[in-house]
C-alpha cells in the first residue's frame, strides 16, 4: 500500500505523487526480523511494523533518522519516490 498525497501550490492541484518506504524490501535482503530492527535502531516495532508495511501516511524526522544510523542506509534508500502514480494503478 502506497500513500498518496495531491500538492497544491497556488491554489493548483499539483501532480498526484506517491512515496514508498522500502524498509521492508531492505529487511527482507538483510534477512531481518522487526525485532531485529528495533534493537538496532531503538525504533518502536509499531512503527517498525507499519513503515515496512507501507502502512502509515507519515515518518518523522527523528524516526528516519534513527532508521538510517541503525541500519547504514540513507533516507534516499528507505524513501522511494513514484511520479504518476495514481496513473500507475488505474
Amino acid at each position: 500500500m502506497s500513500t498518496y498525497c495531491a500538492c497544491f501550490f497556488g491554489g493548483i492541484n499539483m501532480e498526484l505523487l506517491s512515496i514508498r518506504c522500502r524498509l521492508g524490501e531492505i529487511m527482507r535482503e538483510r534477512g531481518l526480523q522487526n525485532k531485529d530492527v528495533v534493537e538496532l535502531t531503538g525504533v518502536s516495532r509499531n512503527t517498525i511494523t507499519s513503515l515496512a508495511g507501507n502502512a502509515t501516511k507519515r515518518i518523522d524526522y527523528d524516526t528516519l533518522g534513527a532508521l538510517c544510523r541503525g541500519l547504514g542506509v540513507t533516507p534516499g534508500d528507505l524513501l522511494e519516490y513514484i511520479p504518476n502514480a495514481k496513473e500507475s494503478i488505474e
